[in-house]
């Protein structure tokens, strides 16, 4: 069965500056949502996408994204809620009403503002999300970490077991479907996806990404995401 995309695009990217939502930034003349969306629409395995965007920006991101750029495999663009989870949730409706909610049909989550994974990584993801329900990609990190609390440093963990969850994670429906609904009945609020099926215990796979998979959220992340594109060359 080929995957599902949710792809989360309703932030304000009020630490950019300026008044356009970074999702729609240029970047190597092409706005940030297109470079992300172009990565699912290429791929073999990718039957569906929703995107995700703030619901005043929904002609908008359809004139100027989906219609401009051609993307086919958009189904159809989704309204976002005040927080990223609450936008997650309506994406997780929305394949419901459209018939996509087959028990173990492979979702994949991914931000908006994350432009630069490589997608060759996509299959490998989808084959775990088949075998064990969840997969998210991650990569080590290279700095010492510190625990704070009122500045003062509380501990050092281990290095080795740290690793920074990237984006997409991938699902089976039933679990990320489950996952939701415990959260919402718990008040239970994630900063991640994966953290939501952790916390019911069920296993999640760690596939090793890329470091050039940022997100970009500051100016400087534009930079560096021009640099890492080869200067838009």
């Amino acid at each position: 069965m080929k995957a599902t995309v949710l792809i989360p695009a309703a932030g304000t990217g009020r630490r950019m500056g300026g008044s356009v939502s970074k999702q729609y930034l240029e970047l190597a003349g092409k706005p940030i949502l297109a470079h992300t969306l172009t990565l699912f629409e290429n791929h073999p395995l990718i039957e569906n996408i929703y995107p995700i965007v703030p619901p005043d920006d929904i002609s908008y991101c359809q004139k100027q994204i989906i219609d401009c750029y051609g993307f086919s495999k958009v189904r159809r663009i989704v309204a976002g809620g005040a927080e990223r989870q609450d936008s997650v949730r309506n994406g997780l409706n929305a394949l419901s009403e459209d018939g996509l909610n087959q028990p173990q049909r492979p979702v994949l989550i991914h931000d908006g503002a994350r432009p630069l994974f490589d997608s060759q990584c996509l299959s490998t993801l989808i084959e775990i999300v088949g075998e064990i329900g969840a997969c998210t990609l991650g990569v080590p990190v290279k700095d010492t970490i510190k625990d704070v609390e009122n500045n003062r440093i509380t501990r050092s963990p281990d290095r080795s077991r740290l690793w920074q969850a990237q984006t997409p994670q991938g699902f089976q429906y039933r679990l990320i479907r489950e996952a939701f609904d415990r959260a919402d009945q718990d008040g239970f609020i994630a900063t991640d996806d994966a953290s939501l099926l952790e916390r019911l215990g069920h296993p999640v796979q760690m596939l090793e990404g890329d470091y050039r998979n940022i997100k970009v959220t500051t100016p400087e992340d534009i930079l560096i995401a021009v640099a890492l594109l080869g200067g838009g060359k």
